[in-house]
C-alpha cells in the first residue's frame, strides 16, 4: 500500500473529459456514477476531497447538436455554458447518493494571481471544506478566453492542489499510468515510480488530441512537475482504477515530491499566466532581481514591448532575450517608455509622488 495515499488528509482529484463522456460528446451517466462511487470513499474515510473536472464543453456538444468540439471561441463558450450546468447537476445527484454535498467553483488565472483575488479564492475553498462540501472545480470557460486555449485541466489541478494545501494529487486519465513508450506498443513498460527528472530521461510520450478532450501525457507530466516541485505527491492512473488508486493500491505511476511548498500566488504567476508584454533589463537590474530579490525599478529597464495595462503579467528578459522573471506590472505599456532608465526619485520630483513606485514589486514577481 502507498502511505502517500492512505495518509493523505486532503486530496485533489482531476478527471478528464474522455473519462466522463460518450464518443458523441454527451455525459455518460454510468461513468460518472462509477467515478463518484470511488471518490465518495475519500470522504467516507475522513479525508477532504476537491474534484477538478473537465467535461463542460464536452457535455454541451450533444444538446447543441455539435458533432465535435468546435474550433471557434464563441461556440466553445456556448458549449461550456450549456454543459457546465449539466455536469454540475450530474455530480450533485451522484454525490447525494452518498449523503455528500457539492459546490461549484469556476476559476480563471486572475482569481489567484492578482493580489486582490487570491486570498478570496483561498477563503472560499477553506470554508467549503470546513463545511464538509466537495468543491467541483473547473476553469471558467464560459467567459474566459486564454483558459479555453489552455487545453486540459491537468495544470489547473496541480495549482489547485497547491492552493488548498493538498497532501495528494490524483490525475485520472484513459491510460493506466506512465509508460516508457506509447502504451499498447510492444515493449512499452509501465513505470511505477518517478523520483525526479532523471527518471523521465528515457520516457517518450506523445500529444493526443481527440474530438472531445485536449492534451495528452505532456500536460500530465507538466502538472506532476508543478505539484511535486511544491512538495505534493502525484498518482497518475486511469479513471477505471480510481477506487484502487484512492485506497492506496500500487496502481498507475507515483510521482514523488521533489521540492517544497512555495508562495501560492507566485506558483500561479509562473505556471498559469500568459505574458502580455516584455521588459528588457540591463545587467544591473538582472543581478538585482536574481541575486538580491529586489523589485524592478524604471532605471533598470532599457526597452518595452507588447501591449499591457497595469496589473497585467509581463516577462522580464536580459539583454540576450532570455526570460529572467515574470511579474505583475504597475504601469501601462504607453507610460513606460518615458520612464525607463530614470530613477524613481527623479521621476517623483518631475511627475509627482505617484511615480516613485516600482515597475514590478518583488512580491509580485517570480524568477523563472
Amino acid at each position: 500500500m502507498r502511505l502517500e495515499v492512505t495518509a493523505a488528509k486532503r486530496v485533489v482529484v482531476k478527471v478528464g473529459s474522455s473519462s466522463l463522456t460518450t464518443a458523441a460528446g454527451g455525459i455518460d451517466p454510468d461513468r460518472v456514477r462509477i467515478l463518484v462511487d470511488s471518490l465518495a470513499g475519500v470522504r467516507a474515510r475522513g479525508a477532504e476531497l476537491v474534484l477538478v473536472s473537465s467535461g463542460a464543453i464536452a457535455a454541451g456538444l450533444a444538446p447543441l447538436s455539435f458533432a465535435k468540439r468546435p474550433r471557434d471561441l464563441a461556440r466553445q463558450q456556448a458549449a461550456a455554458s450549456v454543459g457546465q450546468g449539466i455536469l454540475a447537476h450530474r455530480y450533485t445527484e451522484e454525490f447525494a447518493r452518498h449523503q455528500q454535498v457539492t459546490g461549484q467553483v469556476l476559476l480563471t488565472a486572475d482569481d489567484v494571481t492578482r493580489r486582490s483575488h487570491y486570498r478570496n479564492a483561498q477563503r472560499t475553498f477553506a470554508t467549503l471544506l470546513e463545511l464538509g462540501v466537495v468543491p467541483i472545480v473547473n476553469e471558467n470557460d464560459t467567459v474566459a478566453t486564454s483558459e479555453i486555449r489552455f487545453g486540459d485541466n491537468d495544470r489547473l489541478a496541480a495549482l489547485v492542489a497547491h492552493l488548498v494545501h493538498a497532501d495528494l494529487l490524483v490525475l485520472l486519465s484513459d491510460v493506466d499510468g506512465l509508460y516508457d513508450g506509447p502504451p499498447g506498443v510492444e515493449g512499452a513498460t509501465l513505470i511505477r515510480d518517478i523520483r525526479g527528472e532523471a527518471d523521465l530521461a528515457e520516457v517518450r510520450v506523445g500529444k493526443v488530441l481527440s474530438g472531445i478532450s485536449k492534451g495528452g501525457m505532456h500536460t500530465k507530466l507538466d502538472a506532476a512537475r508543478i505539484a511535486t516541485g511544491a512538495g505534493i505527491p502525484v498518482v497518475l492512473t486511469s479513471a477505471s482504477l480510481a477506487a484502487s488508486a484512492l485506497t492506496g493500491e500500487e496502481v498507475g505511476t507515483l510521482f514523488h515530491p521533489t521540492g517544497r511548498r512555495s508562495t501560492t500566488r507566485k506558483l500561479w504567476l509562473a505556471h498559469a499566466t500568459e505574458a502580455k508584454g516584455q521588459l528588457v533589463l540591463d545587467d544591473g537590474a538582472v543581478r538585482a532581481l536574481t541575486e538580491r530579490r529586489a523589485s524592478l525599478l524604471p532605471a533598470g529597464i532599457t526597452a518595452v514591448g507588447g501591449e499591457f495595462v497595469a496589473g497585467d503579467p509581463v516577462d522580464m528578459v536580459d539583454t540576450s532575450g532570455c526570460v529572467v522573471a515574470r511579474g505583475l506590472v504597475n504601469y501601462d505599456a504607453a507610460e513606460l517608455p518615458g520612464l525607463i532608465g530614470r530613477s524613481t526619485r527623479e521621476l517623483a520630483r518631475e511627475l509627482g509622488a505617484a511615480y516613485e513606485r516600482e515597475v514590478v514589486h518583488r512580491d509580485d514577481l517570480v524568477l523563472l
